[in-house]
């Protein structure tokens, strides 16, 4: 069973993030197992897809899109 995304499951993926992209990320329904999922991309997407990965989609996609536009903000740090 996927743990549902809460604020303190986004500060243990990501660390400390700001309130407004926390509150984006936990308003998309998605799983904490989905966030990780989208960090992981957003961090080694070459990696993942030298291993055959395919590109993600739904809820996966939905988060590293807003992950991206944060990206370059004070609010998440690489």
């Amino acid at each position: 069973m996927a743990t549902p995304l809460t604020r303190e499951a986004v500060h243990s993926v990501l660390g400390p993030v700001g309130n407004t992209l926390s509150a984006e990320l936990v308003a998309t329904g998605a799983s904490a197992e989905e966030l990780q999922e989208a960090h992981a991309w957003l961090n080694s997407d070459e990696a993942l897809i030298n291993e055959g990965r395919s590109f993600p989609t739904g809820r996966v996609a939905e988060l590293l899109e807003i992950l991206k536009g944060y990206e370059e903000s004070e609010e998440l740090e690489p």
